[in-house]
């Protein structure tokens, strides 16, 4: 029976990039996004039997777990997490605005953490239970401007690193990418003299999630894996 791989913030450049490539090695798709209706095209590529759960506010633990509950009643289980739901703000301390370190960590850290809490039951059934996070270069340190998306995905690796030993003895790995700048739209727009030769394309970084998400990578558990190109 092929495996059962959920992918939180799957309408996104990175989720889509993921979820078709593991729809292409077989797997078995739960996409699990808050906005509200996939692209065009994301569920016909990852095939028929895709679940699509819109709409859904991870950083609440009952909708993640309602979002759980409904891959258990369509797959009857589940293999692999991988947690991309996340967002990005610049602001500075002094001129921001201080709410935005709630929203971030409420984008980055709540969302992996609800979600894997969620799944945990599910994963504990497999044989080869996984969870991958996407964490950040950056917070490794953080530059000016950077502070509270810095400090949230730090706290995603901290709980990866710690998920990680909590369940060494189920059998599940942990396990974080840590991108430096990811090769999107959105980023060429903001960036449009950069070299965008240098970033992280999507589906190098697809790659990466994908092999600590699978069956050959029970060895590997609570690292923290820098994705960065040439940047």
């Amino acid at each position: 029976m092929s495996r059962v791989v959920a992918v939180t913030g799957a309408f996104g450049v990175l989720g889509e990039v993921v979820a078709t490539a593991a729809a292409a090695q077989g797997a078995r798709l739960a996409l699990i996004e808050h906005a509200p209706r996939p692209p065009e095209g994301l569920v016909e590529a990852c095939g028929a039997q895709t679940l699509v759960v819109a709409g859904v506010d991870l950083a609440d633990p009952a909708a993640a777990q309602s979002a759980m509950d409904q891959v258990a009643d369509r797959f009857g289980g589940l293999d692999a997490l991988i947690n991309i739901a996340g967002g990005f703000r610049w602001q500075t301390v002094e001129a921001g605005d201080p709410a935005q370190w709630d929203r971030l960590f409420a984008m980055n850290l709540k969302t992996a953490l609800n979600a894997s809490r969620a799944a945990l039951p599910l994963l504990k059934a497999s044989p080869a239970g996984r969870i991958v996070n996407v964490g950040a270069a950056g917070a490794l340190k953080a530059a000016a401007g950077m502070g509270a998306y810095a400090a949230s995905k730090a706290a995603v690796h901290k709980l990866t690193e710690s998920l990680a030993e909590e369940l060494k003895a189920d059998g599940i790995t942990v396990n974080a990418v840590l991108p430096s700048i990811i090769d999107t739209p959105a980023n060429r727009a903001d960036m449009p003299d950069a070299d965008f030769a240098a970033w992280v394309a999507p589906a190098d970084l697809a790659a990466v999630i994908l092999f600590l998400a699978s069956e050959s990578a029970r060895a590997v558990t609570g690292a923290l894996v820098p994705v960065t190109g040439r940047v």
